[in-house]
C-alpha cells in the first residue's frame, strides 16, 4: 500500500479572490464565511480535508493588504505567518485582473523556499484562450510549482488541484478524526456565521466595525433544541441603530440568516439571541482585539 501522506497548506491572496469559497467547495461544507466585501476572513481558518490516502490542512488567511488600523495589522500578521512552516503556498489570484497588490505578494513569495502553486481562480468568467494568456503572464513573473485553473464556485479543476497538492506532500500522520473539517470550536463558528449576515446585509464601514461573540450556548435535549446567545459589538451608536433597524428589522434579517447556518452546523434545531452593544474605536485597542479572539 501507498504511504499515507499529511500536510499544512497555505491558502494566501488579495481579499475577495475566493480563498474561502474554494475550501467550503473542497469540504463540501461551509466552515469559511464568504461575502462580496474585502477583508471578509479575520483570522486563519484551519481547515481539514481528509481522503483515504491523505490529510490537507488549509490554512485560509486573511487577505494580505495595506492595515489601516490594529486589526488590519493583525490580519496581515496573520496572513504572513501562515506561510512559515507549511508544505505548499498556494497563492490564489483572479483570472479577470492581476493588480499592483499582486506584484507585491509575489515579491512576498520571493522570500520564501516553499513550493508555491499559482491558483487561477473564477476560470468559469472567461473563455480557454484568455485562462491562457493569464497562465502565460503570471507565470512569466515567478517560478511557480504548479499552475492550477479552478472555478471554487463551480469546482471545476478542484480534484486535480488536491491530486497535485497530495503529490507534494511527505509521508505523515493523521492529525485529525476522520470527521473533522476545522479545527475552530463550534462557538467560533457559529460568531463569523452571524457576521457574515451582517457583511450581507450592510453597506460602508459597518461591516468592518462588527465584532461578534458568543455568550452562551445552552442544549435541551428533551427539546432537541440548542439556545444560542451572542453579542454583535459595532463602534458607534449610529451603527447599533443600523445594526437592529427599524422596529428590529435589520437584527431579524441577520438572526433568521445566521441561524440557518447554525442548525446546519449543530444538526438541531436553535433558538437565537441577538444582542447589539457599542465598544468604542474596538479595532484600535488591544484589549478588545484579545477579548474577540484577534492575537
Amino acid at each position: 500500500m501507498a504511504e499515507f501522506k499529511s500536510g499544512f497548506v497555505a491558502v494566501i491572496g488579495r481579499p475577495n479572490v475566493g480563498k474561502s469559497t474554494l475550501l467550503n467547495s473542497l469540504l463540501e461544507q461551509k466552515i469559511s464565511i464568504v461575502s462580496d466585501k474585502p477583508q471578509t476572513t479575520r483570522n486563519t481558518i484551519q481547515a481539514i480535508l481528509t481522503r483515504s490516502d491523505a490529510q490537507i490542512i488549509f490554512l485560509d488567511t486573511p487577505g494580505l493588504h495595506r492595515p489601516l488600523h490594529k486589526l488590519g495589522e493583525y490580519m496581515v500578521k496573520a496572513a504572513k505567518a501562515a506561510l512559515e512552516e507549511v508544505d505548499v503556498i498556494c497563492y490564489m489570484v483572479d483570472v479577470t485582473q492581476w493588480r499592483k497588490a499582486d506584484e507585491i505578494i509575489v515579491e512576498e513569495l520571493a522570500k520564501v523556499d516553499t513550493p508555491v502553486f499559482l491558483i487561477v481562480n473564477k476560470a468559469d468568467l472567461v473563455s480557454k484562450e484568455e485562462q491562457e494568456q493569464f497562465c502565460s503572464m503570471a507565470s512569466a513573473k515567478f517560478d511557480f510549482a504548479e499552475v492550477v485553473v479552478v472555478s471554487a464556485l463551480e469546482g471545476a479543476g478542484l480534484d486535480q488541484f488536491v491530486d497535485t497538492l497530495v503529490s507534494y506532500l511527505p509521508a505523515g500522520p493523521k492529525y485529525y478524526p476522520d470527521d473533522w473539517v476545522t479545527d475552530h470550536p463550534e462557538r467560533f463558528v457559529m460568531a463569523e456565521f452571524i457576521r457574515e449576515q451582517i457583511l450581507h446585509h450592510t453597506e460602508e464601514e459597518i461591516p468592518h466595525s462588527v465584532a461578534v461573540y458568543v455568550d452562551e450556548v445552552k442544549k435541551d435535549p428533551e427539546k432537541e433544541l440548542v439556545s444560542v446567545r451572542a453579542t454583535i459589538y459595532v463602534e458607534r451608536n449610529s451603527q447599533k441603530g443600523i445594526i437592529i433597524g427599524k422596529q428590529g428589522s435589520m437584527l431579524k434579517k441577520i438572526g433568521s440568516g445566521a441561524r440557518l447556518h447554525i442548525e446546519n452546523l449543530l444538526g438541531s434545531k436553535v433558538f437565537l439571541d441577538l444582542w447589539v452593544k457599542v465598544k468604542k474605536d474596538w479595532r484600535n485597542k488591544t484589549g478588545s482585539l484579545s477579548e474577540f479572539g484577534y492575537n
